[in-house]
């Protein structure tokens, strides 16, 4: 019987934040969250334990209620919080998985590694290459000595362990402030065994590591969950759908039995300007309820900034960030619905030629987290497609290779997964060409 533990104790002190570093929202999630979805998918784990400080049990309890899940408070020390771990764990445990609930990018393949290795090894590390020198200083202001890199690694966690060897050596432990669970069992003169770790797997310690944590996150290309739930019957806006993206995704709602609602100054049915907000207002109003609002709405015109005249820098404005805001302050979204903003491969730099666009899709993308976590009962994600063949991209690059271009459908299909899902929220999720 394996029981993983995630230890989540920490106060915040070396974080600078009032907020305990495991309680940070990254991409619109808690941060142990996120790590706890990384284990939850292990049959094996037949108990996962939170350990967590005292002033936060009755809250993390409740956004955790899961019979695999039982949360417990921890101690004033990393060992201490371990130690309670083990001596709370079921009767029949026989290994414990321990890891660091901010590291959250831990991999699948090294929870599995960790867990076969326990099959033949009773203490498990995981490590990864120093990618810099070594220093050995026995005063911080002078080096000792530089040791050879290759016979040196950095521990990451999970660190993975028979249950009666770790146990002894907590009971054994003479210093009792070891923050490292290997160097107890080393202690007893037992072997540890390695697997390898990933750079990625990165303990969130501080603001530059919660700036890298989000990085990683965009390169989550795909929904954390499948993509079960029907469509038929639900109703869709889809702002700036007559062409490109929008065309193509509403001739998917439809072979998926859902209404889509197209609106755009320029759509057949519902023609409205949508950066007038007294004008969206008044046709979401007259929508009424609906299951989801796509946002795909867009103007893109090569021009250096200095060329542009004030009118054409509103226009700019309004067509790419305000028409987007308008339509969702004013739709009528029912709970557990869906909110999708498209933003573009633009967003994480500006560009150029275009510098008015490229920073109102990067806006979109800090719109669309921020709005996420205000309203917890719809899922709000972004969208953001690689250079797209859309009519507005050729009109713009018309001397483009177009076969490197995604289609509008690969990216329809795209959104439409995620409109099937339940539970991705707050999601940047990036589209590109296979």
């Amino acid at each position: 019987m394996i029981t993983a533990i995630l230890l989540m104790g920490g106060t915040g002190e070396r974080f600078g934040s009032e907020t305990p570093k495991q309680f940070i929202n990254l991409s619109g999630k808690k941060i142990y969250l996120h790590t706890l979805d990384a284990f939850l998918p292990f049959s094996e784990f037949k108990e996962i334990l939170l350990v967590c400080h005292s002033d936060h049990l009755a809250t993390v309890q409740k956004e955790v209620a899961s019979p695999r899940i039982r949360v417990i408070p921890g101690g004033a020390t990393r060992q201490e919080s371990t130690y309670r771990a083990l001596l709370a764990c079921h009767p029949g445990t026989t290994h414990v998985v321990i890891h660091d609930a901010v590291r959250p990018f831990v991999s699948a393949n090294i929870i599995e590694a960790n867990l076969e290795a326990l099959k033949t090894h009773d203490a498990v590390d995981t490590c990864i290459p120093s990618a810099d020198t070594i220093v050995h200083a026995e005063h911080f202001d002078t080096i000792t000595s530089i040791p050879n890199r290759a016979q040196f690694l950095r521990g990451q966690t999970p660190q993975s362990f028979s249950y009666p060897l770790l146990l002894e050596a907590h009971k054994k432990a003479v210093q009792k402030d070891y923050s490292d669970d290997c160097r107890l069992v080393l202690d007893l003169k037992h072997p540890v065994h390695i697997v390898s770790g990933l750079e990625d797997n990165i303990k969130i310690t501080n603001e530059l590591d919660l700036f890298i944590a989000e990085q990683l996150m965009r390169r989550k290309s795909r929904p954390l969950f499948p993509p079960l739930h029907s469509l038929q019957g639900k109703t869709f806006v889809i702002t700036g759908g007559t062409g490109g993206i929008g065309s193509a995704l509403a001739e998917l709602l439809k072979k998926e039995g859902a209404t889509p609602l197209i609106l755009s100054k320029s759509s057949p049915s519902y023609p409205v300007d949508l950066t007038n907000f007294t004008a969206t207002q008044t046709l979401f109003d007259s929508l009424g309820p609906i299951d989801g609002l796509i946002n795909c709405v867009g103007h893109l015109s090569l021009k250096p900034f200095h060329t542009l005249t004030p009118e054409e820098m509103d226009h700019l404005i309004a067509s790419n960030l305000h028409s987007l805001l308008y339509s969702c302050r004013c739709a009528h979204i029912r709970p557990g619905g869906h909110i999708i903003n498209l933003s573009s491969s633009s967003f994480s730099r500006g560009r150029k030629g275009y510098t008015l666009y490229s920073s109102a899709k990067a806006a979109i993308v800090n719109f669309t987290q921020g709005l996420a976590e205000e309203c917890p009962d719809l899922h709000i994600n972004a969208i953001a497609p690689q250079r797209t063949d859309t009519p507005m991209r050729l009109e713009n690059f018309p001397n483009e290779n177009r076969s490197t271009l995604l289609s509008p459908k690969e990216v329809a299909k795209e959104i439409l997964n995620l409109l099937r899902q339940k539970g991705t929220t707050a999601a940047l999720i990036e589209v590109r060409k296979k």
